[in-house]
């Protein structure tokens, strides 16, 4: 065919695939370009409007550093993120609910007694963090790793400030016999995602806040359980509606409750007002494979 139209040229570029000997990836290639030239005939795009979308993605892609993925903030902004995450991560009522990892996770946070101060010198309210892991039926699951990482007060991320080289608000915990964990860290802050670049230009156009509520992140593992990633969402926070990436979940807003100076759960005086944060993770068990006959 050398002759193709707008109504002939899609089946021509499919019939491109029939030597493609990938199953999976020939049934994804096939949606995409059938879902994209449907796209372009119903909005009509023009020259002008295709070679933006191209300079769009093109800065996108200029914009990504070994600290910054500008994709990754193209996928949350758009919702394919928690789209591909709700695909993924489909759980029983009552067991924990997963969310996006986000941009700032930063491997290799180091292990730290139950009870540590995560935050040390880190801005931010004081807040003490409790609770425990649990299987589906109410057990408790000892030696269960829980890995956190969160922005400061202010809402910035420590590979967010200029300079700095250490990790900050990160550390990773066990847990106890019981199942149980404590840690110190801080009320997290709500923040914008960064509005610099082409996504925060997006997102200017179409109307949109580039907020985030406050939320502290935790990847949550255990042998033998599925490993969740997840994040707790301040309660009465101004953005829990409106989340510029879609990620907050019912069952993950969390109160803090708010405590004059006094004495801490750990047992140490506070000169300043400070939060306790009680929540249980429920994990649910790794599938086994079905055995062959």
């Amino acid at each position: 065919m050398r002759q193709l139209s707008e109504s002939s040229i899609t089946d021509a570029v499919l019939d491109r695939f029939a030597a493609c000997d990938d199953p999976r990836f020939k049934t994804i290639m096939t949606a995409l370009v059938r879902h994209m030239h449907d796209f372009v005939r119903e909005v009509g795009l023009t020259e002008a409007e295709w070679m933006a979308g191209i300079q769009f993605l093109t800065a996108t892609g200029q914009t990504c550093t070994d600290k910054r993925q500008e994709f990754i903030l193209l996928s949350d902004t758009l919702g394919v993120s928690m789209l591909v995450d709700a695909i993924n991560n489909r759980k029983p009522t009552g067991a924990l609910e997963s969310a996006v990892q986000g941009p700032y996770y930063w491997e290799g946070a180091p292990e730290r007694p139950l009870g540590s101060n995560l935050a040390e010198g880190v801005k931010g309210e004081p807040a003490f963090y409790s609770g425990r892991v649990l299987t589906l039926d109410g057990a408790p699951v000892a030696d269960a790793l829980l890995d956190v990482w969160s922005g400061d007060g202010e809402g910035n991320y420590d590979m967010q400030l200029p300079g700095q080289t250490e990790m900050l608000a990160r550390g990773k915990l066990r847990t106890d016999a019981e199942g149980r964990y404590r840690f110190r860290s801080i009320r997290p802050a709500s923040y914008p995602v960064p509005t610099d670049g082409p996504v925060g230009m997006m997102l200017n156009r179409m109307g949109r806040h580039p907020y985030r509520p406050g939320h502290i992140h935790m990847i949550v593992s255990a042998p033998g359980f599925q490993t969740v990633t997840t994040q707790l969402f301040v309660s009465g926070d101004a953005y829990l509606d409106s989340d510029a990436v879609f990620g907050v979940k019912e069952s993950l807003i969390i109160d803090f409750q708010r405590h004059e100076p006094g004495i801490a759960p750990t047992g140490e005086a506070m000169a300043v007002p400070f939060h306790t944060v009680e929540h249980d993770f429920v994990l649910c068990p790794v599938m086994e494979p079905a055995l062959q006959d």
